[in-house]
């Protein structure tokens, strides 16, 4: 048997509304460590977004470089495979691979190629051993696939997508090619697929946008397991047991404070179906909104639930995070004041106030929520920049061009 740990979207140097994510982050690394240890594991695939920017900084590197030295320590047999995501820079990535190879390390920032344009495939395929070091399974290391990697030539109706097919079949290809021994075949991506829960202030749209949405016929049926990232919320792809997200480790938006945060376990037995299993992670700093969901409240309701509140006095660090979302006739100066006099004799850390206004002529549905900028996505911003001088909708040809250059900015130093 062969038992691999799936997780993805780290985001490591997230911050949340300033506040830095760096203590969740290494609670859930210590006991990802253990948890391993403990179950037995032979690899470990992190599909993408590992760090929160094409920049991480430092403290963010060391605290992934920190991770790969002790779990190379703890489990000298471990098999890691990292792979590049849209928020990664892939040059960033793979820079340290030569060090990181040597200590047993798979790192696919990106795509490679020679100096005629061939992709080197050979640096995706990556053998995966048991305990007794033998080979049960190939794992095609794709990373995430920007514009600039689709290749050219005759296409279908949607170049992005048939590109993306033709990739993964080569890769196919090429795993086919290794397995000579009926070793099973896995597959990574960083990617969106049709009918995913998209987090939507978390998650970048990305090959064009969500209308780029990838079918699940681009991954084979001989293929065993797809690990994906990408998507926040661990989901499978339609009824496909075997093509998951593992979802990211903690919650990197107030929206996905309800999300099971789970790495899944994927045990593979020669001959039989994967099993997998949800492995949940625990919740070391707590997010809350209130109200709870997506609705609003008004200004005396919120009071009254946050002065009900019953919470343990801890550090400051570990103080749960808080959103309120309040609903207002019309704007209250004294807000703030109020909200602080309350929030000061609690063990809190306020984080964030949306604030929607219904006048008396709207309903619920009409109501506009404030936004700050950072909650927005570049291609959010270009819209509605769009909107505004032009009253109307962006032409989706533009919006294409426009992803296009913002990915090809990400990738740069």
């Amino acid at each position: 048997m062969l038992r691999i740990f799936h997780t993805a979207d780290w985001h490591l140097g997230h911050h949340l509304h300033g506040v830095s994510r760096q203590l969740e982050h290494q609670q859930f690394l210590d006991w990802l460590l253990d948890e391993m240890h403990n179950k037995q594991a032979d690899a470990l695939i992190v599909a993408g977004d590992i760090f929160d920017s094409a920049n991480p900084s430092s403290a963010a590197q060391s605290q992934l470089y920190d991770f790969l030295v002790k779990a190379r320590t703890r489990l000298p047999n471990l098999d890691i495979v990292l792979i590049g995501g849209n928020h990664d820079s892939a040059s960033r990535l793979d820079a340290p691979s030569p060090i990181l190879n040597a200590l047993g390390v798979t790192v696919v920032g990106g795509l490679s190629r020679d100096g005629l344009g061939n992709i080197d495939w050979e640096r995706l395929l990556v053998p995966l051993t048991d305990a007794a070091g033998e080979i049960k399974a190939w794992c095609g290391a794709m990373p995430f696939l920007r514009n600039a990697d689709l290749p050219l030539g005759e296409q279908d109706n949607d170049p992005l997508i048939s590109g993306m097919k033709a990739l993964y079949a080569e890769l196919f290809a090429q795993l086919q090619q290794k397995a000579r021994n009926a070793e099973s075949l896995i597959l990574t991506g960083h990617c969106y697929m049709v009918n995913g829960a998209v987090s939507e202030l978390s998650e970048r749209k990305i090959l064009g946008g969500n209308q780029h949405a990838l079918p699940v016929e681009l991954f084979p049926d001989d293929i065993a397991y797809v690990a994906l990232g990408h998507l926040h919320l661990a989901q499978k792809v339609g009824a496909n047991e075997h093509i998951r997200y593992s979802g990211s480790p903690i919650p990197l938006s107030f929206d996905e404070t309800d999300y099971p945060h789970q790495v899944v376990q994927v045990d593979i037995r020669a001959g039989q179906p994967v099993e997998t299993a949800a492995v949940k992670i625990p919740r070391s700093v707590q997010l809350l909104r209130i109200p709870n969901g997506k609705d609003f409240a008004v200004l005396p309701e919120v009071i009254g639930q946050l002065e009900n509140l019953i919470l343990d006095d801890l550090p400051i660090e570990q103080r749960p995070l808080l959103e309120l979302r309040i609903r207002l006739e019309k704007p209250e100066p004294g807000l703030h004041q109020q909200i602080e006099e309350v929030i000061a004799k609690l063990p809190l850390r306020l984080l964030k106030i949306s604030k929607a206004y219904s006048g008396s002529e709207k309903s619920l549905a009409d109501l506009k929520i404030e936004e700050r900028l950072e909650e927005l996505q570049p291609l959010d911003v270009f819209q509605r920049c769009y909107q505004n001088k032009y009253d109307r909708e962006a032409p989706e040809a533009m919006s294409a061009l426009f992803n296009e250059l913002v990915e090809s900015l990400q990738g740069t130093e």
